[in-house]
């Protein structure tokens, strides 16, 4: 067992997909990290979005908190990048994914997910979105739960699969709120 855990800790093994009943202790560790963030970028980010499944209160999720910041224009991610390292922030660049460029967080800090959207970004829309749908409706939250309970039993040691066995459900919510006028 030592020698699993010290290959888990050095990444040498796949990370086990454990999803968490809702904890009211994710709101309070966004705020946390959305002051230190707001501090370092001053006037460059527009507004930081407590975004996916930690955002939405009663849902179950990893224990990662996702977190946009909206920036004005993507000419302005070379300098918030820059501050965001003086914070132990690690720039990845889009990883595949237009409109959103993503960054590691510091080792110190708790774990989560930064990205830094522009304003017009389809990544932020689309993020925005579905966490506002589930936000208004509760029995959409309640199968979406279900359902990454599900994916996280069937592909424990998988993200790429439980990542894919979600996508058909959030675009659905995606073009239902849409169409719902969101």
């Amino acid at each position: 067992m030592l020698l699993h855990n010290v290959m888990r800790e050095l990444n040498l093994l796949p990370e086990q997909i454990i999803i968490f009943d809702y904890d009211t202790h994710w709101a309070i560790l966004f705020g946390k990290l959305r002051v230190t963030v707001a501090e370092v970028l001053g006037d460059l980010a527009l507004a930081i979005e407590h975004v996916g499944s930690t955002s939405v209160p009663g849902l179950p999720a990893k224990p990662i908190i996702d977190m946009d910041v909206v920036v004005e224009t993507s000419a302005q991610i070379p300098k918030v990048s820059e501050r965001l390292a003086t914070l132990g922030y690690v720039y990845e660049g889009d990883k595949g994914i237009k409109g959103r460029e993503a960054f590691v967080c510091p080792p110190n800090k708790a774990r989560h997910h930064l990205y830094v959207c522009p304003r017009d970004s389809e990544a932020l829309k689309f993020h925005l979105l579905f966490r506002d749908y589930l936000l208004k409706h509760s029995n959409e939250a309640q199968r979406y739960g279900c359902l990454k309970r599900e994916l996280a039993l069937k592909f424990t040691n998988d993200i790429e699969a439980y990542t894919n066995g979600k996508t058909a459900y959030i675009q659905m919510i995606i073009e239902r709120a849409l169409k719902d006028g969101y």
